[in-house]
């Protein structure tokens, strides 16, 4: 092309753009050959069809018409201690369980440390999620406890879940114990500079004159009796919790205790204390004890411990935690509140609560009574 060619055509663009065209005729093409899903209407939980078992939850669902175009559910759960109706703002968020294929889903191995859970599920399909479910609320009591650190024996190390012997933990608080006294000397010395020897000697002074000493709702163990205690008392029902013993513990305890143990007084050998005792010191032996009497046990003892109590019908029953074997079971009567009640020596123990009575357990107990030595020394005992 010439230059002069070049130089006589200038762009020039009307306001109307009458003399441009944009072709949109593949894109027109590809519009119409979209296909929009509706959105997917929400899923109705059917309580009836849940299921509350062995610390494990079924929830089932449906739609309320058949809709093929769903791909997955998702189903959103959350704990809480609220007995009506569901709300939609409560102390704990919403735990999220996406792409379920189907119209049921089962959460296991939970611990249930709250009095129920609420459920909601939505159904979606490739585009969108729907609205949710009308929220339903199931119970989920279990026995929580955690151990009493104010009454246990010094030499034990407390925690919520779990106790360990500790042999220098009693020296430690005496040595804290000496060292107030040694404050308080020099003015007791000074106080004796200026009485006269009538007086009666501090050492003298009755018991109701002296300070109280710094401790829970009842005496700390102490002497021999290395023993915990739960700090929440079962008065009815029935109630499973588990316990599990470290490899080289050599000695150590499971059962429950009335509020009255003494401060000396070791589980099996009051009339207000159930156990099994396991001993791995000098001689290996297993045995239920109550008021002082033993029943030796020919089982062997097992990795975990489960304590079965039913309150309201006076028995106190011990599991292998794994296979539900019965190791053996007290038939009593309770009058009054019991505690958990733990002794040991030489080692630890770590607790499981939170846990419902198993169905294998509940399934043995309508056959438990004629399984038991009815005859033997420590049954049939009435408290």
């Amino acid at each position: 092309m010439a230059s002069a060619f070049r130089l006589s055509l200038k762009p020039k663009v009307s306001d109307n753009m009458t003399h441009l065209m944009v072709d949109f005729s593949q894109e027109r093409q590809m519009l119409r050959t979209l296909k929009f899903l509706p959105v997917p209407k929400a899923p109705e939980i059917d309580p009836v069809e849940c299921l509350v078992a062995d610390n494990s939850v079924t929830v089932a669902w449906r739609m309320p018409e058949e809709d093929n175009k769903i791909d997955h559910f998702i189903l959103e759960h959350r704990k809480t201690n609220f007995d009506g109706l569901p709300r939609v703002k409560d102390e704990r968020c919403w735990e999220i369980i996406d792409n379920i294929k189907g119209t049921e889903y089962t959460l296991s191995g939970l611990k249930f440390d709250s009095k129920y859970m609420n459920f909601r599920v939505r159904a979606c399909n490739k585009a969108v999620a729907g609205e949710y479910s009308d929220p339903v609320t199931l119970e989920t009591k279990a026995l929580n406890f955690s151990l009493d650190n104010s009454s246990s024996h010094l030499n034990l190390r407390v925690e919520d879940a779990c106790v360990e012997w500790d042999p220098t933990g009693g020296k430690g608080q005496e040595n804290k114990m000496k060292g107030k006294e040694n404050k308080g000397s020099v003015h007791v010395t000074s106080l004796k500079k200026h009485t006269r020897s009538g007086t009666p000697s501090p050492k003298r002074t009755s018991i109701g004159s002296r300070p109280p000493a710094v401790r829970g709702s009842r005496d700390r163990f102490t002497g021999e009796s290395y023993t915990v205690l739960g700090d929440t008392a079962i008065e009815s029902g029935q109630h499973y919790w588990e316990v599990k013993a470290q490899k080289d513990c050599k000695s150590y305890s499971v059962g429950v205790a009335y509020k009255t143990l003494g401060k000396f007084d070791q589980l099996g050998k009051t009339n207000s204390s159930w156990c099994i005792h396991v001993n791995n010191w000098l001689q290996n032996t297993f045995a239920a004890k109550h008021n002082n009497k033993v029943k030796a046990l020919d089982v062997t003892v097992p990795e975990r411990i489960g304590v079965f109590c039913d309150f309201d019908g006076g028995q106190l029953s011990f599991y292998d935690a794994s296979s539900k074997q019965l190791l053996y079971s007290f038939k009593t009567k309770f009058t009054q509140p019991v505690l958990p009640g733990f002794m040991v020596w030489c080692g630890g123990l770590s607790l499981n609560t939170g846990m419902q009575v198993p169905s294998a357990v509940r399934t043995l107990q309508k056959t438990e009574n004629g399984m038991t030595g009815s005859a033997s020394s420590l049954n049939n005992v009435t408290q």
